[in-house]
């Protein structure tokens, strides 16, 4: 007598389980919205709150965020002003990881700290080349001439 029916103890969250499955959907008139006890008003249909199931977005067509990781190494192995192409190259490991694991907005994060730090290094390097040119051309800097002893 004290035992109570496994059917019993079940229903309430068998009939919550059922009320809440088509919750949150759009339903076009007639699909069953009068079966439920539903009446749809005249403004939801002309405001197109009743028109459909809703569209979701497709993350699929969007390109994966890029991680600028050639450019990174290239940075780190000829143009390392300041150790930013190694920060550059660790920035564009992490970003590349990220994307692997499917976190998009991660990686685009990593990816434009990356490409910054690329710009930074490309730009400080080239301005220094140019800066060492200018001062060879001008005599600042005098390259020594082996050829001559005692010079």
């Amino acid at each position: 007598m004290g035992r109570s029916c496994p059917a019993r103890r079940r229903a309430p969250a068998v009939r919550a389980a059922a009320a809440m499955e088509g919750a949150g959907q759009y339903m076009l008139p007639g699909q069953g919205a009068q079966a439920r006890g539903y009446e749809y008003l005249k403004e939801d249909a002309e405001q197109g709150l009743a028109l459909g199931p809703p569209v979701q977005p497709s993350y699929g067509l969007l390109p994966p965020p890029r991680d600028h990781l050639v450019w990174s190494i290239f940075n780190t192995l000829y143009m390392n002003f300041c150790c930013l192409g190694f920060f550059a190259l660790a920035f564009s490991v992490k970003a590349r990881d990220r994307k692997v694991l499917g976190d998009y907005s991660g990686a685009g994060s990593y990816g434009s700290t990356a490409k910054c730090l690329n710009i930074t290094a490309l730009i400080l390097s080239l301005l220094f080349f140019i800066l060492i040119i200018i001062l060879v051309a001008t005599g600042v800097i005098v390259l020594a001439n082996l050829s001559q002893p005692g010079v």
